[in-house]
């Protein structure tokens, strides 16, 4: 693994490249990575980069975002098949016809979509910023998308009218239930529990905490609690463990695996800046309509 990780750091040089990598990812991918973060870090971290290539570890619509704020840049995706259940839940054809459906209606786009779907949409939002992003707006009616259970817990913090499309990310809404943090619970008395907000409500409600995997690390840092039961992909444990050595993380389910967040690996890292592939290209049109929706959402600092 070391003469791999040799070989990535010249390459790294050779192309001028840096590699952002999702919190999801395989530990060793994290390890590897000049940045590593949630979907709004790493939107942020991707516009300030002055490198000429992006090496981005995650799933197609990060890497889409990522072309999209930034037109002048390479940005490849070390696996190409590697895609999002949730994004796909959003079609172009359906948020149009529910934007006829709710004329009045503003459109906040979850980052997990794809840039067409962005391109349709009037802001963007991650789980971090939503209930931020909802509140900005001066429309009193919301359509929502994707997650039905992040547009749940949206609605709960705001007095706005929020319709919330019928997808779901099944690493959180499958894969994580009331009886796993009840087992966690009875296992480790003493942890706190925090779940990430993609998670169903009756989860929700049974957490001491609700946040996006940056809230959630943050949270765990600055609390004095020295066990935590985390509700989200078990790739966030790699992370928080590396963070706060002197602390426990329990994985709230250890079904919570993404397989599409774990297809990318050192070698394919490798194989992307020695190759160059996969490059994500957006079409000019769409690129356009979809920076748009990001940078409006890029404004909004919480």
């Amino acid at each position: 693994m070391e003469k791999l990780i040799e070989e990535i750091k010249e390459l790294k040089k050779k192309r001028n490249a840096v590699i952002l990598s999702h919190v999801y990812q395989r530990g060793e991918v994290q390890d590897i990575a000049d940045f590593t973060g949630d979907s709004l870090g790493l939107s942020r971290m991707a516009i300030s980069i002055r490198a000429e290539v992006i090496v981005f570890c995650g799933v197609r619509f990060m890497a889409e975002t990522a072309a999209v704020l930034n037109p002048d840049k390479v940005i490849l995706l070390p696996d190409k098949d590697a895609g999002c259940a949730l994004a796909d839940m959003a079609t172009l054809e359906k948020l149009r016809a529910m934007k006829k459906k709710y004329p009045n209606a503003a459109v906040v786009s979850y980052v997990n979509s794809s840039a067409a779907v962005k391109a349709e949409s009037d802001i963007c939002c991650t789980s971090a910023n939503a209930v931020d992003v909802v509140n900005s707006l001066r429309e009193e009616e919301i359509l929502f998308l994707p997650d039905k259970n992040l547009g749940r817990f949206v609605a709960s913090r705001t007095n706005k009218k929020v319709i919330s499309w019928d997808g779901f990310c099944y690493v959180h809404h499958l894969n994580i239930g009331k009886e796993d943090i009840r087992r966690k619970r009875m296992k480790y008395p003493g942890a706190r529990v925090m779940v990430h907000p993609e998670c169903p409500p009756e989860v929700i409600e049974l957490a001491d905490y609700v946040g996006s995997t940056a809230q959630m690390a943050k949270y765990a840092s600055e609390n004095n609690f020295k066990e935590f039961i985390v509700g989200t992909e078990v790739g966030m444990l790699h992370k928080l463990k590396a963070q706060n050595p002197d602390k426990k993380f329990y994985p709230a389910s250890e079904r919570a695996i993404c397989k599409d967040m774990k297809l990318i690996t050192l070698e394919k890292v490798a194989l992307s800046l020695k190759e160059m592939q996969y490059q994500v290209k957006i079409p000019n049109d769409i690129a356009i309509r979809a920076r748009k929706a990001l940078e409006r959402m890029l404004k909004i600092r919480k």
